[in-house]
């Protein structure tokens, strides 16, 4: 249960005192600074820690979370705040451990294609950081989220059809335990068998097992060449079958996006482009000049025996760049069509070959509704995502948009797909939990007590205690 602000214990003033005595000034209990921390970009009711900690290093992390869990006081980590799921609020208040600050790259080990850098460190950080090796870190989920945070919440984004999510990108991480223990996960070793997969247990844990500190990660040579199109549809129906066809006949394609007419209706006109209006894939392609362009004809072949004949080209880095900064955008396009309204965020996942039923009938669903929305998908691995442009202050619309997103998930868990294929659970999707995963939420609950017992570590996010 979410413990109301007014019914919160006062902060611990000792601790506070122990706090500043380590950081100085690094410490705010400011109250916007706190307010500023305790909101992601969701819908979701903030809620604002009672100390903000601006930390520098793994070892301060570490003196935290000890002075944190000899008074039982809840610790949430924070990156950039652009989660979707309330993964940031502090349901309990406590002291929320800024890690922005944490944002060196360590080091990079170019002949061995991997880099670890501090938890901190963006995304957009780190390949300008790589420009010069020749390499680059694909995972790309729109946001310029912490390298941490994306572990953390198991990111993945646009390029997950072909690189894949954090999942499969994070060799190893330093992690700060409930009791300010700090472990390696693992080394550097492209694969192990030795021992339980520590670093798996942890990516995705939304800080309510341990705090990230530092990322190993692998890199990926930039392609050789990079090709992106855009190609419109008659209907949903026939852009995806266009993906599932793609996907099944092998094609190493890196993006394929799907955007449904009112989406890009939206990013016309906050992007200023001009794309016909109709259920759209955009798809990019990576590889050797040969192999890209093979993709491309058998993508635009498939596409047209489904009625997309229409391929438009974004052959130039500016090109591809503002295409790709349009679909980034969409969330935000979205609002743009109805001022003034807030975005509630939802995504789901189901195997390929379920996804344009799942997706038809989740359009007749909407087409019910009065609440606009506007449908989009990294729809390549499966997953795609809706938002609702709700009016905040109307409770009949948060009423609707709940009851639409307990049916598109509710649809998704019986197609075998999940809840969430990238926003993760945070306080958001909790009630999901049982349905998906069954007896085995018992089992998340007994690693959860078993590594932080006191409960202090992001606690009333993932599992219930």
């Amino acid at each position: 249960m979410t413990t109301p602000a007014s019914h919160r214990a006062p902060p611990d003033r000792s601790l506070l005192d122990s706090l500043r005595q380590l950081l100085g000034d690094r410490l705010s209990t400011s109250a916007a600074v706190c307010a500023q921390h305790g909101r992601d970009e969701s819908y979701h009711q903030p809620h604002a820690p009672d100390a903000v900690a601006f930390v520098h290093s793994t070892e301060e992390v570490a003196a935290i979370v000890s002075l944190c869990a000899a008074r039982k006081v809840p610790v949430i980590a924070f990156g950039t705040g652009t989660s979707l799921e309330g993964h940031v609020a502090a349901l309990r208040g406590g002291v929320c451990i800024d890690l922005s600050q944490m944002n060196r790259v360590l080091v990079v080990h170019a002949e061995d294609l991997d880099t670890t850098v501090e938890a901190g460190v963006t995304r957009k950080q780190l390949n300008e950081y790589l420009r010069d090796t020749g390499l680059f870190f694909p995972i790309d989920p729109g946001a310029d989220a912490s390298l941490g945070g994306m572990a953390a919440t198991r990111a993945s984004g646009t390029n997950a059809v072909r690189y894949g999510t954090m999942r499969e990108n994070v060799l190893a991480l330093t992690v700060v335990l409930a009791d300010g223990r700090v472990i390696r996960t693992a080394r550097r070793a492209r694969k192990s068998a030795a021992g339980y997969d520590l670093t798996r247990l942890f990516v995705g844990s939304e800080g309510t097992l341990g705090i990230i500190t530092e990322v190993t990660l692998r890199l990926y040579g930039i392609p050789e060449a990079i090709s992106a199109a855009v190609c419109p549809f008659p209907s949903l129906e026939a852009a995806v079958d266009t993906v599932i066809l793609t996907i099944q006949s092998g094609v190493p394609v890196a993006r394929i996006e799907l955007l449904d007419e009112a989406q890009i209706a939206a990013i016309n006109k906050y992007s200023k482009l001009d794309h016909r209006v109709a259920p759209t894939l955009f798809f990019e392609f990576h590889g050797s000049e040969a192999s890209v362009a093979e993709q491309a004809e058998t993508v635009k072949s498939i596409a047209a025996d489904h009625g997309g004949d229409d391929f438009r080209w974004a052959t130039t880095a500016e090109e591809r760049s503002r295409l790709w900064q349009a679909r980034h955008d969409a969330y935000y396009a979205a609002l743009a069509l109805r001022p003034g309204s807030k975005g509630w965020a939802t995504d789901v996942c189901v195997p390929i070959s379920r996804l344009a039923e799942c997706i038809a009938e989740t359009k007749r669903d909407l087409a019910g509704s009065l609440i606009p929305s506007a449908l989009v998908g990294h729809v390549g691995d499966g997953n795609f995502h809706l938002v609702f442009m709700i009016d905040p202050n109307r409770p009949e619309e948060i009423a609707e948009a709940g009851r639409l997103n307990e049916r598109i998930v509710a649809r998704a868990l019986a197609m075998d797909g999940t809840s969430t294929g990238e926003h993760g659970v945070g306080y958001g999707k909790m009630d999901f939990m049982a349905a998906e995963h069954g007896d085995a939420l018992d089992v998340m609950r007994t690693i959860k007590i078993a590594l932080d017992p006191g409960n202090i570590l992001n606690p009333g996010k993932i599992v219930r205690i």
